[in-house]
């Protein structure tokens, strides 16, 4: 168990999107943080922060930061928390991208006391293996100890840059270098320059450090650090680089980095198992150096913590673009769902109910109701292949483009437009089934059907299908050619429009739900109102499907056609 602190003051740190810091000391508690100054001690100028957003309490000496109702959530390094214990050099984040920042300070000082040495120097010293009495000299120690504090710096909370730029100063150091550079690689092996710093804690652009790219060949090739003291002396093919001979260097270290899970306190990490490959350490000088095992094994230890931050930091940035995704894709959803009709108008000869499940966050399903003039009312289903996110882009497309049949456009003409639309944009993918239907106050329905399942029709109980054929779905074949046909609905009549994602339905064992038990569900349901009937289709697919993930989106549109002289019964 850690020391309590002891009692003391403690400060924030606030950094700004642009970088800029300033501090502010925690005098109350509890100390309050938010957006706008009212009841806060500390302001955020961020209008995505909430107005009650933390607050930091200090209870028996210790200090603690807990979440007063943001909304997205606050991070103490990276993790959610609702309320937890702050150690010097927390980082803490509201959830949200180029905002502002708070790193804790504590500004305790601890008696003086007598202690053993400090875990992490006897978990260093017991991870670079086994040091002679010859090598703990005072430049022996005096590298140790920069290790120590390079290590402490990488597993500190300041900005990620900031924490391999003090790395590469303490490897620059110990190994006596006049440069060194950190190279990164992507997701394809490939290296690209980080970051670049010079003897003396220097800065320089990365863009300006040449490195010998046989020295990181052979590094990578090897899977080991390639360590060499005078290159005069030493590998061929070293001598002979072009840069090299330019630059005239004399000494070049390259070790590559890879992901690693952290050595046990008894183990050496050369008996670690190596991961992803992440990068190469560099450093190089125009003299030549002396290194003796330990500078080695030091090196060795210092590139296992720099490969362990950079793998972490890959870890950070792909939960922050897995969230950043979510984001998108509930936006995608709101919007997706904000275009299917929620209030059906009171048309004066049917009654019309629908719902819209899809799958994923967003999907390919659609239904859409709108008049054509005060006696014809225009419905449609359809069903973009595929899933997700593409499948919803055309989604929208075509609910926009069948609209149009509003501004007294030949549904026909309409459907046309769209397959030879599709067919021409064929890296697209996506083609979709969809069914069109127009019905008058005497119950006459003009449809199209584009290779949609047929809609079912309920009268007096029973249920049958409205057709049998169909032509192709639109999107598929540029010779396509859509018309329409004409049947006639009786007052009372439901018909049932549904996507395949309700008849392909499966069960645990693969078996689907089928049209045919779609109509065992529907038949003697001819009087049940519709947001009823709705309800129990749903329910029945969901029984069948016992647990089984959702497969595909589901789509139900319920039309009821009644005389025109029914306008009492709107719900049924």
């Amino acid at each position: 168990m850690p020391d309590a602190p002891a009692v003391g003051e403690a400060s924030l740190e606030l950094i700004s999107p642009d970088s800029s810091r300033r501090s502010v000391r925690v005098a109350e508690s509890p100390y309050f943080i938010g957006r706008g100054e009212a009841g806060n001690h500390l302001s955020i100028p961020d209008p995505r922060v909430s107005r009650n957003c933390a607050a930091i309490l200090c209870e028996g000496g210790r200090y603690s930061i807990e979440d007063r109702g943001h909304r997205l959530g606050i991070f103490i390094n990276g993790e959610r928390i609702a309320k937890q214990a702050l150690k010097e050099g927390d980082l803490v984040t509201f959830g949200l991208e180029n905002s502002y920042k708070i790193v804790f300070h504590s500004t305790t000082v601890a008696p003086a006391v007598v202690t053993a040495p400090a875990p992490e120097a006897m978990i260093l010293l017991t991870r670079i293996g086994r040091i002679s009495p010859s090598e703990l000299s005072s430049s022996g120690l005096g590298k140790l100890n920069l290790l120590l504090e390079a290590t402490k710096l990488l597993h500190s909370q300041l900005p990620l840059d900031a924490v391999l730029e003090s790395m590469l100063d303490h490897a620059i150091a110990i190994t006596n270098a006049e440069r060194g550079l950190l190279l990164e690689a992507d997701s394809f092996g490939s290296l690209r320059r980080r970051l670049a710093r010079r003897a003396g804690n220097v800065s320089m652009s990365a863009e300006d450090f040449s490195p010998t790219h046989t020295a990181l060949r052979l590094a990578v090739e090897r899977q080991s650090g390639v360590i060499t003291e005078d290159l005069h002396l030493g590998d061929v093919a070293l001598q002979g680089a072009e840069s090299i001979i330019a630059q005239r260097l004399r000494a070049i270290v390259a070790i590559p980095l890879y992901a690693m899970p952290r050595a046990g306190t008894t183990e050496s990490i050369v008996h670690v198992k190596r991961g992803q490959f992440l990068g190469v350490l560099y450093l190089d000088s125009r003299r030549p150096a002396a290194f003796s095992q330990l500078d080695r094994q030091i090196l060795d230890a210092l590139a296992v913590e720099a490969a362990s931050i950079l793998d972490n930091a890959r870890l950070v940035e792909r939960e922050r673009q897995r969230q950043r995704l979510e984001q998108e894709l509930s936006i995608a959803r709101d919007i997706q769902q904000a275009l299917l009709p929620r209030r059906f108008g009171d048309f004066p000869h049917l009654a019309i109910s629908g719902i819209n499940m899809p799958c994923h966050a967003v999907g390919g399903d659609y239904f859409d109701v709108f008049p054509m003039s005060d006696d014809r009312i225009a419905f449609v289903i359809a069903d973009v292949a595929g899933k997700g996110l593409g499948a919803a882009l055309v989604t929208t497309m075509l609910q926009g483009a069948l609209t149009g049949v509003t501004l007294g456009a030949d549904p026909v003409r309409v459907f046309n437009h769209i397959n030879t639309f599709l067919c021409d944009h064929a890296e697209v993918g996506r083609y979709a089934t969809a069914f069109f239907g127009i019905l008058d106050l005497e119950g006459n329905l003009e449809y199209l059907n584009a290779g949609h399942p047929s809609p079912l029709v309920l009268r007096d109980g029973k249920v049958i299908e409205l057709f049998t054929e169909g032509s192709f779905p639109v999107g598929l074949l540029p010779e396509a050619e859509y018309s329409t046909a004409r049947a006639t609905l009786e007052p009372g009549d439901t018909m049932i429009l549904f996507s395949d994602g309700v008849s392909e339905a499966v069960d645990p064992d693969e078996h689907m739900f089928g049209v045919t038990r779609l109509c065992e569900v529907l038949a003697g349901q001819h009087y049940a109102p519709l947001d009823q009937l709705q309800k129990r289709v749903v329910e029945s697919v969901e029984a069948f499907s016992r647990g089984a993930s959702q497969a595909d989106d589901i789509t139900l549109l319920f039309v009821r056609y009644r005389a025109a002289a029914q306008t009492a019964e709107s719900g049924a």
